[in-house]
């Protein structure tokens, strides 16, 4: 059987499970000028795991059943413990995962460049909380799916099960990877390392270099080091400009570091 998607305000997708209203309002106070023509071509150039393997038919079929929102920077769009209601598939912009600990402080994960979901337990037939919440890094516009909506295209399209089961594993061979480098690597490596894997995702091409952003105690969390080994670092191909949280490496790979922590 079809899916049929009819762009009018509110979509009416069909499928085997009957038809679901789907909104296309937006978070309030924010415009979206993409359509959904505009949306498919950003995810053909994106090429999200997450929907690998879906026939053309099947992918729009999928597409349609989403919300396109944008976020502004530090906007908080999924909460550590609260039900996990949403599935998020970033488009532009940047965001991350972080926990809170018991006495409050927050502890940043992973970080989630355009085409990289986030919400996966909205997959899970059962009904669950969010095991870590996701901000905004910047301003931001993510396709949104409801819990209902993406259990049935699940259904409907194993693949996206099978999908999501690679990405889960992707994150778990990061884990590793972790807990390898803090066991082996010096502390030097590990923040040149994370650095290094940041540029990649996060980082912003300028005519001298790569420009990054993030705090010092950020960075000290992801490398697993004190922010003192950061302040007083200088064997790393990267140095920190004047505004605290700005990192920069240059095209002839610099070694140096300005300002103090």
């Amino acid at each position: 059987m079809g899916c049929k998607v009819q762009n009018s305000g509110n979509d009416r997708v069909a499928g085997p499970w009957g038809p679901i209203e789907v909104s296309r309002d937006l978070t309030p106070g924010m415009t979206n000028n993409m359509t959904p023509n505009e949306v498919a071509a950003l995810v053909r150039k994106l090429g999200p795991k997450l929907l690998e393997g879906l026939a053309q038919h099947d992918l729009a079929c999928v597409l349609g059943g989403g919300t396109t929102q944008r976020f502004r920077r530090h906007a908080l769009i999924a909460r550590e413990g609260y039900p996990a209601d949403k599935l998020f598939l970033i488009l532009d912009g940047l965001t991350r995962t972080f926990t809170t600990t018991p006495r409050g402080e927050k502890i940043v994960l992973f970080w989630i460049p355009p085409g990289e979901p986030s919400g996966g337990r909205a997959l899970l037939s059962r009904p669950t909380d969010y095991l870590l919440s996701t901000e905004t890094v910047s301003d931001s516009t993510a396709l949104v799916w409801e819990r209902n909506v993406m259990i049935a295209f699940s259904r409907r399209y194993p693949r996206l099960l099978e999908n999501a089961l690679l990405i889960a594993s992707d994150y778990l061979a990061a884990y590793r990877d972790f807990h390898i480098a803090a066991s082996y690597e010096s502390a030097d490596q590990r923040v040149a390392q994370v650095l290094s894997n940041l540029a990649r995702t996060m980082g912003r091409k300028e005519d001298d270099g790569i420009i990054i952003e993030i705090s010092n105690e950020e960075l000290a969390n992801e490398a697993s080091v004190s922010i003192f080994t950061i302040n007083g670092m200088r064997r790393v191909p990267w140095r920190r400009l004047r505004h605290e949280q700005t990192w920069s490496c240059s095209r002839n790979q610099e070694v140096s570091q300005e300002g103090s922590g």
